[in-house]
């Protein structure tokens, strides 16, 4: 059974799949709740000036 999910001729059962979901996204918002934070600190004011510069010259570029 597993192989043939794998290989896409059958599908997982319903709760696995909606197991497997809740889990990925479960890890994904710890790790970004943490990377943004870390990735702040990280940076100097200077630094994150010219970021913040450039993203609002993208936002209101325009096209």
């Amino acid at each position: 059974m597993l192989a043939k999910i794998a290989t896409g001729e059958q599908e997982p059962p319903k709760e696995e799949t909606d197991l497997i979901k809740l889990a990925a996204s479960a890890m994904g918002r710890k790790g970004g709740k943490v990377g943004g934070k870390a990735r702040a600190a990280k940076l100097s004011k200077k630094r994150r000036k010219e970021i913040a510069k450039a993203g609002a010259a993208a936002r209101w570029k325009s096209k």
